[in-house]
């Protein structure tokens, strides 16, 4: 299965037809860029994006 990323909160899935963080089942595989947040309490990235969640995500939505 090609991975997935949620269009409301960009998290990239790679198994299943929703997304653990929302519940949403909003999921498109036209995505570009990653970034993997291993700390998101002290990550200044993770700070300027919004995310509070440790995990990959998609830095941009093509669709």
């Amino acid at each position: 299965m090609a991975e997935k990323a949620c269009r409301t909160d960009r998290l990239i899935i790679s198994q299943g037809d929703t997304c653990p963080l929302c519940g949403k089942s909003n999921l498109t595989s036209k995505w570009s860029g990653y970034i993997v947040i291993l700390n998101a309490e002290k990550s200044e990235l993770a700070k300027k994006l919004g995310l509070k969640v440790n995990g990959s995500y998609a830095l941009h939505i093509n669709d």
